[in-house]
């Protein structure tokens, strides 16, 4: 479960959002002392991530509606499962019925793809990261649902560590002016990562001694070139252009990880709803 503390605001915003004028809808058209239940369908086969945000968002709403979790994150469920229910006041179960749906359907959106890739690349010794493509406030839900869907996380934000691309490296004027810059201003325990293009410039990147070496748009031929000059003396990252059709190749070239700004720029969200059952 993601940390409490993290995310309450986040859904307080949600929520506000869809409501700060109330639900002119459900304000004057249900009984407040209505009681009725909800099941929460998947319409499509997919992972199921987000349960424990979308009870969130109810019980921020009425802390006395009753979530009951069907399937737990990580499950794989087929079209017409149902994932979850809930029980309580129709007029609670209605205001918040779309925020949830949106966390739940976009978190599982995320970690089917996730999956997708996770299972592509299983036979080798890589790993599959997201990158920081996310949607601007929800970078903690759609990082935790790229790990339930079996791939994980690259940096969390700016700070977690050095990573010199290609704007910096022009700034700077040059690999080696932008390495040893920062290596005399960070931390000793911060990691360096540097964009390369081509061999040359890995080249360049492992006399720095740089910790690891992002090779961006390089060509499947380049890559195990790389991995021979590197020799295990970094770690390799592939970046750039990375489908499910191929990232296999790209995992038998020996790189290390993988990143795939897809696991969270243009997911698809999976199609999730949630039903009144007939009084």
């Amino acid at each position: 479960m993601l940390d409490k503390f993290l995310i309450e605001d986040i859904i307080k915003n949600a929520l506000r959002e869809d409501m700060n004028g109330g639900d002119i809808t459900s304000d004057y058209l249900i009984d407040k002392l209505s009681i009725g239940k909800g099941i929460i369908t998947s319409k499509e086969e997919g992972i199921i991530c987000g349960l424990d945000i979308a009870e969130l968002v109810f019980s921020t709403l009425d802390s006395t509606l009753t979530f009951t979790k069907l399937k737990k994150d990580g499950d794989m469920v087929t079209k017409g499962e149902d994932i979850a229910t809930i029980e309580g006041s129709l007029f609670s179960i209605l205001k918040g019925e779309r925020v949830a749906l949106n966390f739940l359907q976009r978190m599982s959106g995320i970690a089917s793809k996730s999956r997708i890739f996770a299972d592509r690349v299983k036979e080798y010794k890589v790993r599959v990261v997201d990158t920081r493509k996310t949607t601007p406030g929800l970078r903690v839900f759609e990082k935790y649902s790229v790990k339930i869907g079996g791939c994980f996380n690259h940096r969390h934000n700016l700070s977690d560590a050095v990573m010199i691309k290609d704007n910096h490296i022009i700034a700077a004027g040059g690999i080696k002016q932008a390495v040893e810059k920062l290596r005399k201003n960070i931390p000793h325990t911060t990691k360096i990562e540097v964009e390369v293009k081509n061999l040359e410039e890995l080249q360049v990147a492992l006399d720095l001694n740089t910790d690891i070496i992002m090779l961006d748009n390089m060509s499947i031929e380049n890559m195990k070139k790389a991995v021979n000059i590197t020799k295990g003396k970094a770690i390799l990252e592939a970046s750039g252009n990375v489908t499910e059709e191929n990232v296999i190749e790209i995992a038998k070239t020996g790189v290390d990880i993988i990143s795939v700004g897809a696991l969270t720029h243009s997911v698809k969200s999976l199609d999730i709803s949630l039903n009144i059952l007939n009084l």
